[in-house]
């Protein structure tokens, strides 16, 4: 499969050509670049009715951009499920949330159930192999607010000055998803939680990955830390470990990493997991929210030699 991707702009890639590109794979995607250096909508897929070629040149877009959005697709849960297991191998919606009445796939983030995302966070970097994506649609939305934002951590990583990343390159961190899920699963699941990797989950287990990940598809070096489950730095002080990681915070999180999404009804939302956080904006008050999400499954992260 040979895909030219004339509008990416990336130093490893060809200048943006004015005005979007073309994502070629046997059949060609109408592609609407977000800024200079990542995020794009694809237009005219129909998911529902996506051919194979169209399928992976949608894969290759996201590897490509790290963000995709495609719009108006009428989809259900059934319909947002198979299109993902096109893409590659499903996990459980989350090793430990109860999603009540939905597919075991879907993880249902709900504004009237403490379903908030707002703070800087890759999903599920508390466990061994975090999803290689997510795939995220609104089932009920505000009038207004409740934007998600995607920072670019592989970019984030290359405008580091090179005796930082030196520094970085060698170090672990932890991940820790007691923080945000421990009470939960502990108190309402009962120290039962729900299948992942093919175990059940009934504890979280801090776990150990590389500050930088080198990406398995591309071979690029991102930062692989995030505010939402990252606890600390390996081998170092306390206070090294939160300089180090309050210095790579603020980082990521330059506006000209960041990208911004305004959902509307029909969207679908992919992003690469493995070089990309994400925040939801949580200004909409007491307006209820609900998202629909499903991941891909991923692989150990793996750090620079």
């Amino acid at each position: 499969m040979t895909i030219s991707t004339h509008s990416v702009s990336t130093p490893e890639r060809a200048p943006a050509a004015a005005g979007g590109g073309i994502v070629s794979s046997g059949v060609e995607l109408d592609v609407d670049e977000f800024g200079p250096n990542f995020g794009a909508e694809i237009r005219g897929i129909d998911v529902a009715a996506a051919s194979d070629d169209e399928v992976r040149a949608v894969r290759q877009a996201l590897i490509d951009y790290k963000v995709i959005v495609l719009r108006d697709q009428q989809i259900d849960d059934a319909g947002h499920i198979d299109f993902g297991r096109r893409l590659g191998d499903l996990t459980f919606g989350h090793p430990v949330w109860n999603s009540g009445d939905v597919p075991g796939e879907v993880y249902s983030l709900d504004s009237a159930d403490d379903g908030f995302a707002d703070v800087w966070h890759t999903d599920v970097t508390f466990m061994p192999r975090p999803p290689m994506g997510s795939i995220l649609r609104p089932v009920v939305l505000p009038r207004n607010g409740g934007d998600t934002n995607w920072a670019d951590a592989e970019l984030a990583y290359r405008s580091l000055s090179e005796p930082v990343r030196r520094m970085i390159d060698g170090l672990t961190a932890v991940h820790d998803g007691n923080r945000a899920f421990g009470y939960y699963l502990k108190q309402r699941r009962g120290g039962r939680g729900n299948t992942w990797d093919g175990e059940e989950v009934t504890e979280l287990v801090p776990v150990s990955h590389p500050v930088v990940r080198i990406h398995p598809e591309t071979g690029r070096k991102s930062l692989f830390v995030n505010p939402g489950f990252t606890s600390h730095i390996e081998g170092v002080s306390e206070a090294e470990s939160r300089g180090i990681l309050d210095l790579l915070y603020a980082h990521l999180t330059k506006p000209e990493h960041i990208v911004r999404h305004r959902w509307r009804l029909g969207d679908l939302v992919l992003w690469d997991n493995r070089n990309t956080l994400h925040y939801a904006n949580r200004d909409y008050g007491d307006t209820r929210r609900v998202m629909h999400r499903i991941t891909l499954r991923g692989d150990e992260p793996i750090g620079p030699a």
